[in-house]
């Protein structure tokens, strides 16, 4: 025991001194990695530059022009994009900045669409930030030999090696040639793979100039994240012209695809504790003095016409200009009045609905009458005793139809006379509403009645056979008569028809007074 003891006293500074020795070394890693971690981490500042990006959905002017953009060849400008080159063979088109980006850092954010039916694409989108504009060329629509960069989206494959559809930064000093037949891979500074044709949302890419350094990130348009992005490239010590234009250009070939950019979005980058470059600077002083002269005179054309105005009439001189919009609570109110005339028009045109209805029911009733005794006096007794009991309920049945109806007209007179005075009053809308909704529903119980009724008819002439063995009477030269059943018929869809309608009405008064 004595000796284990010794032992672990004489070992304990060894063990001591190399357990505080890593612990030193690890403590001051951290504490260099804490004093270098908000320097690497510090994000840049950014700031939207209008003059250099579009978006719908205003995109274009009346005159089909881009604000602050010119677009050449085959591009069509509308509404919410820019249709670079549409799906026709041999197409060229591009759109590029009015005036020239001066940042020495920046970031752009495309959003296009490439589409087309075949199963293979031609040739592809680029995006553009030379020395100056190429308008037209043989690269991707643009020109060739330019000074600056190139982002190509290549979707067709010209070295049939298989590695298309892809995404290549090319850089260019303006002496060289671009090499089509390779597709551009000997001259690309970065690439990768991705497959932009067909996709269910349309692809968003990145492209981001910081500190000398390129880095493109794309989507893969299945997802309408708009921060969704994966990284395809990035190319360090990258020199390019510090003032450029900013263009997208597309071509197509022997096939062809629709190349449609929906928005770009320019940023300027600042460094952390940069102070950013007031927007006054960037406006040279002559059009400063032009603008401010414009203004001016505008200014001074304006109280010249306020003046004219004012001596010709000189009775609305100091009166608000808010005079002349109304407020919500007169809008409201006229919305309310409007409604309620919308209603008294619907129940005036129900009202001369019913009218007919009960003109047409007392004439038949007048004519099964008139047949009754007409039937009475020449027919036999069996048969006169079973066709006056049949013409009996029919007489019946129309007469309770006839006072139904009558009910209801006075209920739509009453309605009438409701709506009426509660727009002459002005203040009782829901009061008003809340009756005529009630009438209506007494309007649609009088309904299931007829309509039973009539049901009531037609099942008990099906049933009794000894009574469809009886023929109508004779009818007399004018009018007709008509049968049982295509009377009853006749009284089961008007009645259907006529419920329908006012189910409907009360669907939309309904709908109405949720809206008041």
């Amino acid at each position: 025991m004595a000796v284990s003891i010794s032992q672990c006293w004489t070992a304990g500074p060894f063990i001591f001194l190399l357990t505080l020795f890593p612990t030193l070394l690890f403590h001051g890693s951290v504490a260099d990695v804490r004093a270098d971690s908000p320097a690497s981490e510090a994000l840049p500042h950014r700031r939207f530059e209008y003059k250099y990006s579009f978006k719908g959905p205003h995109l274009s002017q009346s005159d089909g022009s881009v604000p602050f953009w010119i677009h050449t060849g085959n591009a069509i400008p509308s509404a919410d994009q820019v249709r670079i080159t549409p799906s026709l063979r041999s197409q060229k088109g591009s759109v590029w900045t009015k005036n020239k980006v001066s940042f020495e850092n920046w970031e752009a954010e495309l959003t296009f669409r490439v589409s087309g039916r075949g199963r293979m694409g031609a040739d592809g989108l680029a995006v553009w930030f030379t020395e100056s504009q190429g308008l037209d060329g043989p690269v991707y629509g643009a020109a060739d030999k330019w000074n600056g960069l190139g982002i190509f989206f290549d979707s067709f494959d010209n070295d049939g090696k298989k590695n298309n559809p892809a995404i290549m930064v090319v850089g260019n000093n303006g002496n060289i040639v671009y090499d089509h037949q390779n597709d551009g891979t000997t001259q690309a500074l970065g690439t990768c793979l991705r497959d932009f044709r067909n996709k269910p949302y349309p692809i968003r890419a990145k492209i981001t100039y910081y500190r000398k350094t390129l880095t493109v990130l794309i989507n893969n348009g299945f997802t309408p994240d708009k921060n969704d992005y994966e990284f395809c490239t990035k190319v360090d010590n990258m020199v390019i012209p510090k003032d450029g234009f900013f263009g997208i250009s597309a071509a197509t070939g022997g096939l062809a695809d629709d190349h449609d950019v929906l928005s770009f979005l320019l940023f300027r980058l600042t460094e952390p504790g940069q102070q950013q470059p007031p927007p006054e600077s960037e406006i040279p002083k002559e059009e400063k003095d032009k603008y401010q002269e414009e203004f001016k005179n505008f200014q001074e054309e304006l109280d010249k016409k306020k003046e004219e105005f004012q001596k010709e009439h000189p009775d609305v001189q100091g009166e608000p200009i808010e005079d002349m919009y109304e407020s919500v609570n007169e809008r409201e109110l006229r919305q309310v009045f409007e409604g309620q005339n919308r209603i008294h028009l619907e129940i005036k045109q129900l009202h001369r609905q019913l009218a007919m209805i009960l003109d047409e029911q007392r004439r038949y009733v007048s004519v099964i009458t008139d047949e009754i005794a007409k039937k009475g006096t020449t027919a036999e007794s069996g048969q006169a005793e079973a066709s006056s009991q049949q013409l009996n309920s029919v007489v019946s049945t129309q007469q309770d139809v006839l006072r139904n109806l009558n009910e209801l007209r006075n209920s739509f007179h009453e309605s009438l006379k409701q709506i009426g005075s509660v727009q002459q009053q002005g203040g009782g809308g829901g009061a008003a509403t809340y009756e005529t909704m009630q009438h209506l529903n007494d309007i649609k119980e009088h309904l299931h009645l007829v309509k039973r009724d009539t049901e009531h008819l037609v099942q008990r002439n099906t049933q009794n056979p000894a009574e469809k063995a009886v023929k109508c009477p004779e009818p007399p030269p004018m009018p007709s008569c008509l049968s049982t059943v295509h009377f009853a018929m006749f009284v089961v869809v008007q009645t259907v028809l006529f419920f329908c309608y006012i189910m409907y009405k009360s669907q939309q008064e309904a709908a109405a007074k949720k809206f008041f």
